[in-house]
C-alpha cells in the first residue's frame, strides 16, 4: 500500500495523481515546441464541404473543439468567428468541431447562436478522438506544412488565439510592423 509519513492512503494517492497530472501537462506543453506532423484526418461540415490533410495543404488550420453546454465555448465563439474572418485572406481555415452531441441539439443551438465558421459534427470526423477532446474548448493549429503548431486546452482569449496563429505564421498587420 502506498503511504507517506503522516498522510492517509487516500491523500497519498491523490498527491501522486496530482503529480502525474502536472507531469503530463508539462510534457504536453514541452511537446508543443517541436513540430509534430498532424494526424491524418477527415471532416465533413454541416454544409457538406470535405476537408482532409491533402485538401488543407499550404493553409493554416484552426480546429476549435466545442459543445453546446460549454459556457466558455459560447463566450469565445464570436472571437473565433472574427479571427476566421480577419485571416481568411491569409490562408486560415477554421473548423468548429462539436463533440459528441446529437445533430438536432447542435442544429437547434446554432439556430439560436449562429456561427460564421464551418461546423463539423462528431459523426462526420475523426478529429475529436485524435485530439482526445474531453474538456472544452480545445484549440489546435496546424501550420502550412501540416505540422501541429500550437494546442490550447481551455479558454484562450484573443491574445492566446493570436499567439497560436502566429506560431503557424499568421499575424495581424499591426503585429507584423512591431
Amino acid at each position: 500500500m502506498l503511504t507517506f509519513r503522516g498522510m492517509k492512503p487516500r491523500s497519498a494517492i491523490s498527491l501522486v495523481a496530482a503529480c502525474l497530472l502536472l507531469l503530463s501537462t508539462l510534457f504536453a506543453f514541452a511537446g508543443d515546441e517541436a513540430s509534430e506532423p498532424a494526424p491524418r484526418f477527415h471532416a465533413r461540415t454541416t454544409a457538406g464541404d470535405e476537408f482532409n490533410n491533402a485538401s488543407v495543404k499550404g493553409k493554416v488550420v484552426l480546429f476549435e473543439f466545442w459543445t453546446t453546454w460549454c459556457k466558455y465555448c459560447e463566450e469565445e465563439a464570436s472571437l473565433v468567428d472574427d479571427v476566421a474572418k480577419e485571416f481568411a485572406d491569409k490562408g486560415l481555415i477554421v473548423l468548429a468541431v462539436d463533440v459528441l452531441e446529437p445533430d438536432q441539439k447542435v442544429k437547434k443551438y446554432l439556430a439560436e447562436h449562429p456561427r460564421s465558421v464551418p461546423i463539423v459534427l462528431t459523426k462526420d470526423t475523426n478529429l475529436a478522438a485524435m485530439y482526445n477532446a474531453q474538456v472544452f474548448p480545445i484549440y489546435v493549429v496546424i501550420d502550412r506544412d501540416g505540422n501541429i503548431a500550437a494546442e490550447q486546452r481551455g479558454t484562450s482569449g484573443e491574445r492566446g488565439l493570436r499567439r497560436m496563429l502566429k506560431r503557424a505564421g499568421i499575424e495581424a498587420k499591426e503585429e507584423e510592423e512591431n
